[in-house]
C-alpha cells in the first residue's frame, strides 16, 4: 500500500489535507479543507489497489466512476452528499461532505465506561430517525451492505444519525482490485452485523440492511458484540437477558434479526409500521436472484406468481386485435352451403319457439359480453409497482406545502449600543429583551483596579465582557450569565447581550455593579472576625502552650465543588403539543425545568439543538432519578405519580442548548 498523504499537500489544486482520519483494509479517509467552497471541510476517501499492485487498469477506474456518479444521485438530509470523484497519482479519491459529531461506537464505549448502555427509549427514537433513510435509499435499488455503530454518526448540529460508508463503495473497490476476476462472494459487511446471505452468497436484499440495523440496535441496547449474543449452534440471538425492553420492540427485532430472509421484514415501511404498532402481513421471501454487486436501478420486477394474477373475461375476438397476436393463423375456406341447406335454415326462422330460443340466447350472450367489458375496463392497466412509505412521523425532514403568500426577507441582524453612567460603589438594573440575530451592547466608562460585575436574570440570554480594544476580558467572560472580575486598564467597557441561537425573542434581567480601587498604601480589608485580638508572644486559642505535646497537622478536607442550579418552572398550556427552551449550561452549573404532570401522562424530552456534550437527568417528584433518564439526549416514558417532575440539564463545558418538553396524554 502506498504511504499517507502529507498533511498540508495540495490535491487537484482545491483539497488541502487537514488530517488522518482513519485507515483500513479498502483505504484512507482524511479531513481536508475545499478551497474551491471557501475552505469548507470535507472527507476525502482514498481508495487503494490490490497489495502488490501500483494502480487500477482503466477499465477498472471507469467503473468505479460509473458507480460514483450513481451513489452521486442520493440526496438525503441524514447521508453526506457525493461531490465528486478524482485520480491523481495513481490512486483513486472520492469527496463528500464532512459530518462533524460522535459515531455511535464512541458512544457506546462511552456508556460501557459508565457501566450502561442505550434505553429502549433511545433505540426507539433512533430506529424512527434511521428507517427514512434506509427507505430512501432502498427505493433508488441501492442497499447500503455495512450498517454498524461504526457507520452511523451522531451529528452535533441536530442529534440526528448520520449514515456514512456505504458498502457498495467498497465492494467496488474490490472489483476494481481483483480486475475481471469472477467473485463468487463480496467480502463487503461486518463479520456479526451481515446476514448470512450477503457474508456466504454475495445477495443483498432490504431485508438484509434491516438485519444489520435490528443487529446494531441489540448491540446498544446490551452493551456486548454480536458474537456475545449470537448462538451459531442454533442459529438464533439471545440478547434479551441482557437488556431491559417491552415485548413488542422485542418481537421486532426478533422478526428483523431472523436466519431465513423470507421470515424477516421486506421492506423498511413493515418494519415502521410495527414500530407505530400496526399490524404487518408477512410478506413473501425475495426472489432469487443475482448477486446485487454493484450499485444501479432497480431491476424489473418478477411476474407475480399465477395466483396473484388479475382474471380477465374472455369474450368474442375483436377484429382490431387482430394485429397484435404475432402468430399467423392458417387461412380456411368456407364452403358455400347448397341450395337445400339454405332453405332448411330459413325455415327454422319461421319457427317461433326457434325464434324465441334464438332471442333468448342472444340476451344472455349480450349482458354477459357487457358484463365482461365492464369488468376488463374497471381492471387497472398493469398491477401496481411495490413501493416503500415511510410512515408520516418516521420522516427527517418534512417538506413544507408551497402557498403563494410572498415570505418577508429575513431581518438583518442589528446591534444596539446603550451606554450606561454608573458611579463607582453604585450598581443599576436595566430590564429589555432582544430579537434573535440582534445584539444589544451596554457600556460604561471604567478605571484600572475597579471591579465590574454583571448578572443576567432571563431566558436565553448570554452576556460577555469586552475590554476597551472589543476583546473578551477573561475566559469566563464570553457568553455566560454572570461575571465578577477587576479591570486591567482605563476605558470604555461593553457588556454584550445576545440570543441563544434559535429563539426568536429573549426577556432578560441586566444587573450591573462597580466597585471603586482600593486606595495606594491601604491594606486589603479583613473578614470580620480575622483580626487577632491577642497581645504578641500570647498564645492564640489552640494554639500549644510550651511543654504541651503538640498534635501532627492533618490536611484540611476539600470542600466538594459548588454546583449552581438555576431553577426556572415550564408552564405546558392546555391543547398545546409541548414548548420549547434554550439556554446555556457548563461546569458548575445545572439548569433545571421544572414540570407539573399528571398521573398516567406521558412526557418526552428532546434536545433539537446543541452545540457542547449537554446531556440532562430526569428526576420524579420526590426526588427520585427516573428509570433510564440519567445523561440522556432523549427520552420519553409513563408518569407512574403526578406532581412537579425536575429535568436537569449539564455539560462539562461551556454550551448551549435548544430543548422540546411535550406532555400529552396515553391513549
Amino acid at each position: 500500500m502506498q504511504p499517507a498523504i502529507p498533511v498540508g499537500t495540495l490535491l487537484q489544486n482545491r483539497y488541502r489535507i487537514v488530517q488522518l482520519l482513519g485507515q483500513g483494509g479498502f483505504g484512507r479517509t482524511y479531513l481536508a479543507e475545499d478551497q474551491g467552497r471557501f475552505n469548507e471541510r470535507c472527507a476525502l476517501k482514498e481508495f487503494v489497489p490490490l497489495q502488490g499492485e501500483d494502480r487500477f487498469s482503466d477499465k477498472a477506474t471507469q467503473l468505479f466512476q460509473r458507480e460514483a456518479a450513481i451513489l452521486y444521485q442520493i440526496s438525503h438530509p441524514q447521508i453526506p452528499q457525493f461531490r465528486a470523484t478524482f485520480e491523481q497519482d495513481q490512486r483513486l479519491f472520492l469527496i463528500q461532505d464532512y459530518v462533524e459529531g460522535i459515531t455511535y461506537r464512541d458512544l457506546l464505549n462511552q456508556r460501557r465506561s459508565q457501566g450502561r448502555a442505550f434505553s429502549e427509549t433511545e433505540i426507539r427514537q433512533f430506529l424512527q430517525q434511521i428507517l427514512p433513510v434506509l427507505a430512501h435509499i432502498h427505493a433508488k435499488g441501492i442497499i447500503h451492505r455495512d450498517i454498524s455503530p461504526d457507520n452511523i454518526i451522531l451529528r452535533r448540529s441536530d442529534q440526528a444519525p448520520v449514515l456514512i460508508d456505504f458498502g457498495v463503495v467498497k465492494e467496488v473497490v474490490t472489483r476494481l482490485q481483483l480486475d475481471g476476476a469472477e467473485m463468487p462472494a463480496t467480502t463487503v459487511g461486518k463479520l456479526g452485523y451481515a446476514p448470512s446471505e450477503q457474508m456466504q452468497t454475495g445477495r443483498a436484499y432490504p431485508s438484509s440492511d434491516l438485519y444489520s440495523l435490528a443487529v446494531t440496535a441489540v448491540v446498544l441496547l446490551t452493551g456486548k458484540e454480536p458474537q456475545d449474543l449470537f448462538d451459531d449452534v442454533n442459529l438464533i440471538w439471545s440478547w434479551q437477558q441482557h437488556a431491559q425492553v417491552s415485548p413488542a420492540l422485542a418481537q421486532i427485532l426478533n422478526r428483523a434479526l431472523n436466519y431465513r430472509p423470507g421470515d424477516r421484514f421486506q421492506s423498511v415501511s413493515q418494519m415502521a409500521q410495527a414500530l407505530a404498532g400496526q399490524t404487518v402481513t408477512p410478506a413473501s421471501p425475495p426472489q432469487p436472484g443475482p448477486p446485487a454487486q454493484s450499485v444501479g436501478p432497480p431491476q424489473q420486477a418478477a411476474a407475480p406468481p399465477l395466483s396473484e394474477m388479475r382474471t380477465v373475461a374472455v369474450g368474442r375476438p375483436n377484429p382490431a386485435d387482430a394485429t397484435v397476436n404475432r402468430t399467423p393463423r392458417p387461412k380456411t375456406r368456407t364452403a358455400p352451403l347448397p341450395p337445400s341447406a339454405q332453405q332448411r335454415s330459413g325455415g327454422v326462422l319461421e319457427n317461433p319457439w326457434a325464434v324465441i330460443a334464438i332471442g333468448f340466447g342472444a340476451a344472455v350472450v349480450a349482458g354477459f359480453g357487457g358484463w365482461a367489458v365492464v369488468n376488463v375496463l374497471s381492471q387497472p392497466a398493469a398491477p401496481p409497482t411495490p413501493t416503500i412509505t415511510p410512515l408520516p412521523e418516521l420522516t427527517a425532514s418534512p417538506t413544507p406545502t408551497p402557498t403563494n403568500t410572498p415570505s418577508p426577507p429575513p431581518e438583518e441582524p442589528t446591534e444596539y449600543d446603550q451606554p450606561l453612567s454608573i458611579a463607582p460603589g453604585d450598581s443599576q438594573t436595566v430590564e429589555g429583551s432582544v430579537r434573535g440575530g440582534n445584539q444589544i451592547n451596554y457600556t460604561l466608562q471604567g478605571q484600572a483596579g475597579q471591579t465590574l460585575s454583571a448578572a443576567l436574570q432571563g431566558e436565553g440570554v448570554l452576556l460577555s465582557v469586552l475590554g476597551p480594544e472589543g476583546e473578551v476580558v477573561a475566559d469566563d467572560a464570553n457568553r455566560t450569565f454572570r461575571w465578577s472580575g477587576p479591570l486591567e486598564t482605563d476605558g470604555e467597557y461593553t457588556i454584550q447581550l445576545s440570543p441563544v441561537q434559535g429563539l426568536s425573542r429573549s426577556d432578560y434581567q441586566l444587573e450591573v455593579g462597580l466597585t471603586a480601587a482600593p486606595e495606594p498604601g491601604t491594606e486589603p480589608d479583613t473578614e470580620p472576625g480575622t483580626e487577632p485580638d491577642t497581645e504578641p508572644g500570647e498564645p492564640t486559642e489552640g494554639e500549644p502552650t510550651e511543654g504541651e505535646p503538640t498534635e501532627p497537622d492533618t490536611p484540611p478536607e476539600e470542600a466538594p465543588p459548588q454546583v449552581e442550579i438555576l431553577e426556572q418552572r415550564v408552564q405546558i398550556p392546555g391543547g398545546e403539543e409541548g414548548v420549547t427552551v434554550a439556554n446555556g449550561v457548563g461546569p458548575g452549573r445545572v439548569r433545571r425545568y421544572v414540570v407539573n404532570a399528571r398521573q398516567g401522562q406521558i412526557i418526552t424530552v428532546k434536545f433539537t439543538q446543541a452545540n457542547g456534550p449537554v446531556t440532562f437527568d430526569v428526576m420524579m417528584p420526590g426526588g427520585e432519578l427516573m428509570a433510564d433518564a440519567a445523561g440522556v439526549l432523549f427520552w420519553q416514558s409513563y408518569l407512574p405519580v403526578g406532581g412537579d417532575y425536575l429535568i436537569d440539564v449539564k455539560s462539562p463545558n461551556q454550551a448551549e442548548f435548544t430543548m422540546e418538553i411535550q406532555i400529552a396524554v396515553q391513549n
